[in-house]
């Protein structure tokens, strides 16, 4: 960790994400000290102006009633990272399991688990996505659900390709040689062979996920009792925001996610030269 460390630092541009990255999340743990959820109530802020601009006693504006768009924006952040981090953790384990599986057993198992994987990839995650959003009650769990469990079959097919690697070297067979089951091999040999290219594959997908719950919750589809950024720029869009210039409605929350997505793609590049031989050689 510390040799990771090292290298890491000297990656200014992924440095610059992971500080960016714990600055938001800081705010987003913070959210109940920052802004007080009273603020959030409209039956209190009645003599509050709507759609007031950004200025000196309003910072990022207001919406359409009289709520200070910074307060929505620091408890839309808690949402909005705590559904694209949750749901690639999901989408890992999952895209992990089934990679390893399809890639270490041979025959019909192998077979049948890569059909499973080419299913997943040719069929459009967005939409299996909206379906089961709508199928399932609302909430930020089933967004949760929902895209972890359309957006594994990624992973499963790179880890499925390591998997293979790792099984063509010697010590795999001499652990077979020496009796080894499944499991063992498994557990000792494969997954951590894995894990490096797992782990720089989660925060490449992290920016993924979140751009998929803003997706969701722009279409309607997700809680609406709760703030995220999604939600945000679909209220900007149900009072045609863009065209009756509250462009601080529309660009704030949209600038929000393509920054804390960018941060992500910095860092997983970042960590993914260091991880990954072949680019680190370069």
């Amino acid at each position: 960790m510390a040799q990771f460390w090292r290298e890491f630092v000297q990656h200014r541009a992924g440095l610059t994400g992971l500080i960016f990255l714990i600055a938001i999340g800081l705010i987003a743990a913070l959210a109940p000290i920052i802004a007080p959820s009273h603020l959030l109530d409209v039956t209190q802020l009645l003599d509050q102006p709507k759609f007031a601009p950004p200025s000196l006693e309003h910072p990022l504006g207001t919406d359409h009633q009289g709520r200070q768009l910074w307060v929505r924006m620091v408890w839309g952040a808690q949402v909005s990272l705590m559904v694209g981090v949750a749901a690639t953790l999901m989408s890992m384990l999952i895209g992990t399991l089934v990679g390893i599986a399809a890639g270490h057993f041979t025959g019909w198992v192998g077979g049948l688990l890569m059909r499973i994987i080419d299913f997943f990839l040719v069929l459009p995650s967005l939409i299996l996505a909206i379906v089961l959003s709508a199928v399932l009650s609302r909430g930020v769990l089933t967004i949760i659900i929902a895209i972890g469990v359309t957006s594994w079959a990624g992973t499963a097919r790179v880890v499925r390709s390591q998997t293979l690697t790792v099984e063509s070297r010697d010590y795999i067979a001499r652990a077979r040689a020496l009796g080894a089951g499944h499991w063992h091999i498994i557990i000792k040999h494969l997954l951590p062979g894995v894990m490096p290219l797992v782990l720089a594959n989660t925060t490449l997908t992290v920016g993924a996920a979140i751009i998929a719950e803003s997706t969701l919750s722009f279409l309607g589809l997700g809680d609406a009792t709760q703030q995220s950024w999604g939600t945000i720029l679909k209220n900007a869009m149900d009072i045609s925001a863009a065209t009756s210039g509250y462009w601080w409605y529309v660009v704030i929350p949209g600038l929000a996610i393509v920054l804390v997505v960018l941060a992500f793609t910095l860092m997983g590049r970042a960590v993914e030269s260091i991880l990954n031989p072949t680019l680190r050689s370069r």
